[in-house]
């Protein structure tokens, strides 16, 4: 029988039999998650352990997955926008945001300016929201609780701007095909303000709390390590392959949502460690702070929030109760009577964890033929097993904490 066959046991027992100590003493076989406080989520490593030391391990997903991408293909484009937002559902308006470019790259839609704008600020606040539970979270991993209860207030700052853009907070099903759903308040933007006024200072405390922090740095400077080469071989985007010194961003790359417009610098690490991923995370969001005030700055004058496309955008609700032709859009909008082109395309945007991308083949019909979520944390979750070879135990942790991993994202 092959040995890939055999019950997990019997596959470890035969590791340690043959990998004994020098002093004939068994390796031990440890348990790190599927359910334990410091994974962050549900999802198991089984490490091989000599003593403190990590010398193998073999990571098991499947967990939480909800099969989003074959129930995306028995849902109507309109209905599968709230499956986004429960991948990364700490930045989940990007989320959103990437599945509507999506739809828009397939119909050739032509979003509005202001609309784009408006796009760009709340994707950029997702990003802030990310690396804020990143950063402090990787924190309390290393034993210092204060950042994280002194930041996390403005994560709720966030929030509550989410809440006056589309009602919702975490899981946000924000936008809609052309645009919004709804024009921003001037309460959004109030709050928007406010947020941007108040939020640079904690943050720059909280880099200091953290940067030159002397068991902070001992505990994050080369650990898990990984080179350019191996990140771009896993297949790496975003944050953790800008820290092993790539220089690649979505957003400049392949700019969308009027990108192209704003003016921002791509931080760049050097080592790949578990340091420069905390460095380069803090950086963007000092970035993301500046493309909201530019896209403000520039914002076109004007209420258009979405695209004039009658046979895609649902008329509002006040309309379909009053008038037959807007209850006819709605009816053939929502039981999916407008035909799409068949077509087969890939949009991709640069989302909190780096490049999130939807795969979709359309066939005419009311659902998506095949669609495919290429989701940032599956992809360079692979690498975690070869960066915690020959590291502790407590190293593994803030490795971890560090990539991001997010488990809705992960399983999908």
């Amino acid at each position: 029988m092959s040995e890939l066959l055999l019950p997990p046991e019997h596959r470890y027992a035969k590791i340690i039999k043959e990998r004994l100590n020098e002093d004939g003493s068994e390796l031990s076989i440890l348990n790190l998650g599927p359910t334990h406080p410091a994974t962050h989520g549900i999802f198991q490593n089984i490490l091989l352990m000599d003593g403190e030391r990590i010398l193998d391990a073999e990571p098991t997903i499947g967990y939480i997955h909800r099969a989003f991408e074959k129930i995306a293909e028995n849902r109507p484009f309109y209905q599968i926008t709230p499956l986004t937002d429960r991948m990364n559902y700490c930045s989940s308006p990007i989320n959103n945001m990437a599945w509507w470019m999506t739809l828009e790259k397939l119909l050739d839609i032509e979003v509005p300016k202001r609309a784009q704008y408006l796009r760009v600020i709340v994707m950029e606040l997702a990003r802030i929201t990310d690396h804020i539970i990143c950063n402090s979270i990787l924190g309390v991993d290393t034993g210092a609780y204060t950042g994280f209860l002194y930041v996390f207030q403005f994560r709720e700052k966030i929030y509550e701007i989410y809440e006056e853009i589309c009602g919702a907070r975490l899981t946000t099903n924000m936008g809609r095909l052309g645009g919004f759903e709804r024009d921003w308040s001037p309460k959004a933007f109030e709050l928007l303000n406010t947020f941007l006024e108040e939020f640079p200072a904690c943050w720059k405390e909280f880099e200091n709390l953290f940067e030159r922090n002397r068991i902070f740095i001992d505990r994050t400077v080369n650990v898990g390590a990984i080179s350019a080469e191996s990140a771009m071989s896993y297949g790496f985007t975003g944050p953790n392959l800008r820290a092993a010194g790539v220089d690649y961003d979505v957003r400049v790359a392949e700019p969308y949502s009027s990108y192209e417009d704003f003016e921002f610098i791509v931080p760049v690490g050097k080592s790949g460690d578990t340091y420069d991923r905390f460095c380069v995370r803090n950086a963007e969001v000092w970035e993301s702070l500046s493309i909201i005030r530019q896209a403000l700055a520039k914002m076109p004058e004007g209420n258009e929030y979405h695209a004039n496309v009658p046979d895609y955008y649902l008329p509002p609700k006040e309309d379909v109760y009053n008038n037959m032709e807007a209850l006819i859009y709605h009816f053939k909008i929502v039981m999916g009577e407008v035909p799409v082109p068949v077509a087969e395309i890939y949009h991709a945007v640069e989302g909190g964890n780096g490049e999130l991308g939807f795969y979709l083949i359309t066939d005419g019909s009311r659902t998506p033929y095949r669609l495919h979520f290429r989701r940032p944390c599956f992809i360079y979750y692979q690498a975690y097993p070869e960066m915690i070879k020959g590291a502790l135990l407590s190293d593994a942790i803030v490795i971890l904490s560090s990539l991001n991993v997010i488990a809705g994202e992960l399983d999908a």
